[in-house]
C-alpha cells in the first residue's frame, strides 16, 4: 500500500481513534512518516463482542484508512484475515518496526488500561522509542481530572460538569449559566406516547467495503451475540457528520422532554445515536455540542433539550473517563454488596416473561444499542436488585453495545448502575420497583407479570426484588440519607407482608438460571 523501506515516524492509530485531528497526526509529514492500523484478533475476542460492534469498528477503520490514503498519507493497514497477521497489537507493532525501521513510534494515548499496559510493556523491548501523547478529543485531560478530584470527599458529577461548562463556555452568560440554572433534568422525565410523531432517521447505505466486512465478521464470529442483518451504521467521517447534522436539525428539539422514556417498537425515540461515532472518533464531541448550542440560540431547540444533550457529553462522558483512569486498575473488581449470583441466561436469549427485559435484550440483540434509561433502569436495575455479580454485568454491557469501550462503560456499570464502588459515582443505588418502569414506558402492557402486585407468582419481580434488595443490604445502606424514606416505608409494613416479600423474592431468585 505504498510503503517505503524505512520511515521517520510511524504513527500507530487504534480502532477508536478515527479522527483526522487526532493528536498523533498533528505533525505528520506525508513524505517521511507512515501510519500503522491493524485489525487484531486479541481486540476482537478479549470479550465476545456483538457482531454489529465488530463489523462497525472494522468497517470504520477501513474507511478511515482509505480517507487517509486519499489525503496522500502512507498507510500500513493489516486486515484481520491477513495470513501474516500476528493477532495482537504488540505483535503487529513489532512486525511493522522490523519491516519499516522507523526512527520513532507515536500514538495518542489508548482509551483502555490494558492497551496502555501493552504499550508500556512494548516500550522496553522494541527497537524504536514510543511516544504516547494526550488525547485532545477530550476536554479534560487525565491529569486535570486528578487535580480536580484531589482532596474532594465526594466526586459529584454535577460540580465537575459546571467546571466543564465554564471551561468550554457552552451555554454560559459570563460566569452564569444561560437560563439561570445549570441543570434542566427535571423537565426531561416525561413518558413517550405511541402516537407521538417522530421523523424518520437518515438512511445509510452499505458500500462494498462494509458488505465485505459484514460477510467476514459472519464467518469469523458466527457464535457471537447479536445479529448482522439491517446493518445501518455510518462508517465514514462524512456520513457520521451527516448523522450529527440530522440529529441537531431534526431530532434535538424533541429530545429533552422524553429522553428517559421507553416505548415498545421504538427503541430510538429522539435520541442522538451519536455515541458510536463520538467514541470511535468519527464525530468531534465539542463540535457537536457547539452545533446543539447554536440550535438553542437560533431558536430551533429548547434549552432543556440542548442542556441535557450537552450534559451527557461534557458532563457524564468526560466524568466517566476521569473516574476510570483515577480508579484503575482495580476498579472493575469493586463489589460493594458482595454479589455473586451469575448473570441470568435471558440476558443473552431474551427468553423471560418480564416484558421490559425481553424487549430491551431483543432490541440490543438486533441493534447493538439501547438508550441510557433502558440500560440503567431495566437491565441494570434488575441485575442490581437481583444481586448479580457486577463484574459479569460489566462484561455483558461491554460485549453487547457498539458504543461500549471500557473507559466509559465500566464506571457507568460498576459505579452508576450497580453501585459496586460503594458510592464514588452515585449518591445512592439506582434501584427501583416496577412502578418506575410502568410510569416511564408501555412495557407493562401485556407483560406476564402484574406490576401492581408485590407478592405471589404473578407479582412483578421488580417489586419484590426491590424491597428484598433494601432489606438484605440494610447494614450497608441504612446510613444513606437518600434512602431514609424507603426504609421508613419498609418499617411501616406489616411483618407478615415483609416476610411474604422476602419469601417471594427468594423463590424467584432460586429459579434463575445462569448463563
Amino acid at each position: 500500500m505504498g510503503e517505503a523501506p524505512s520511515v521517520d515516524t510511524m504513527v500507530f492509530i487504534l480502532g477508536d481513534q478515527l479522527s483526522h485531528s487526532i493528536s498523533s497526526l498533528e505533525v505528520f509529514d506525508p513524505d517521511t512518516d507512515v501510519i500503522l492500523m491493524c485489525e487484531v484478533m486479541d481486540e476482537a475476542t478479549y470479550v465476545r463482542h456483538h457482531k454489529k460492534k465488530i463489523a462497525f469498528i472494522f468497517s470504520a477503520m477501513r474507511h478511515f484508512a482509505q480517507e487517509l490514503q486519499n489525503k496522500g498519507f502512507r498507510v500500513r493497514y493489516v486486515t484481520i484475515d491477513d495470513p501474516r497477521n500476528t493477532g495482537s497489537f504488540d505483535g503487529e507493532l513489532r512486525r511493522a518496526i522490523a519491516d519499516l525501521s522507523p526512527t520513532r513510534v507515536r500514538l495518542t494515548e489508548p482509551g483502555e488500561w490494558r492497551v496502555l499496559e501493552m504499550v508500556s510493556r512494548s516500550q522496553s523491548s522494541v527497537e524504536a522509542p514510543i511516544e504516547v501523547i494526550d488525547d485532545s478529543r477530550f476536554i479534560c485531560s487525565r491529569s486535570e481530572f486528578a487535580d480536580w478530584a484531589a482532596g474532594r470527599e465526594d466526586l459529584v458529577m454535577e460540580f465537575f460538569y459546571r467546571e466543564m461548562r465554564r471551561k468550554t463556555g457552552l451555554l454560559m452568560n459570563g460566569d452564569q449559566p444561560v437560563g439561570g440554572r445549570w441543570n434542566f433534568d427535571a423537565e426531561n422525565r416525561k413518558p413517550a406516547r405511541p402516537d407521538m410523531f417522530r421523523a424518520e432517521r437518515r438512511a445509510i447505505e452499505n458500500d462494498a467495503i462494509t458488505c465485505e466486512v459484514i460477510e467476514l465478521v459472519g464467518k469469523l464470529f458466527p457464535d457471537n451475540f447479536g445479529e448482522l442483518r439491517d446493518f445501518r451504521f455510518a462508517v465514514s467521517s462524512e456520513d457520521a457528520s451527516r448523522i450529527a447534522d440530522d440529529f441537531v436539525d431534526v431530532h434535538l428539539s424533541k429530545f429533552g422532554a422524553t429522553q428517559d422514556a421507553m416505548l415498545s417498537g421504538d427503541p430510538v425515540l429522539n435520541h442522538s445515536l451519536l455515541s458510536f461515532y463520538i467514541n470511535v472518533g468519527l464525530v468531534d464531541p465539542l463540535d457537536v455540542c457547539r452545533r446543539a448550542e447554536r440550535a438553542y440560540f437560533e431558536g430551533n431547540a429548547p434549552l432543556n433539550a440542548v442542556e441535557g444533550f450537552i450534559r451527557q457529553i461534557i458532563g457524564w462522558r468526560e466524568y466517566m473517563r476521569g473516574i476510570y483512569w483515577l480508579k484503575m486498575p482495580g476498579y472493575g473488581d469493586a463489589n460493594f454488596f458482595g454479589n455473586t449470583r451469575p448473570l441470568p441466561d435471558f440476558y443473552w436469549t431474551g427468553m423471560t416473561d418480564m416484558n421490559c427485559v425481553a424487549t430491551v435484550v431483543g432490541e440490543t440483540r438486533s441493534n447493538a444499542y439501547a438508550h441510557h434509561i433502558q440500560r440503567l433502569m431495566v437491565t441494570g436495575n434488575f441485575a442490581l436488585i437481583a444481586g448479580i455479580d457486577p463484574k459479569q454485568v460489566h462484561q455483558w454491557y461491554l460485549e453487547v453495545y457498539a458504543d461500549a469501550y471500557e473507559w466509559v462503560e465500566m464506571p457507568n456499570v460498576i459505579g452508576m448502575s450497580q453501585f459496586a464502588d460503594g458510592g464514588i459515582v452515585g449518591t445512592k443505588p439506582y434501584a427501583a420497583s416496577g412502578n418506575y418502569i410502568s410510569r416511564m414506558s408501555d412495557y407493562c402492557d401485556g407483560c406476564g407479570f402484574n406490576v401492581k402486585e408485590r407478592t405471589g407468582p404473578a407479582a412483578c419481580p421488580f417489586n419484590h426484588l426491590y424491597w428484598d434488595f433494601l432489606s438484605r443490604n440494610r447494614r450497608l445502606l441504612a446510613g444513606n440519607r437518600r434512602l431514609a424514606r424507603q426504609y421508613a416505608t419498609w418499617d411501616r409494613m406489616d411483618g407478615a407482608v415483609r416476610r411474604d416479600i422476602v419469601e417471594t423474592a427468594a423463590r424467584f431468585l432460586a429459579a434463575l438460571q445462569g448463563y
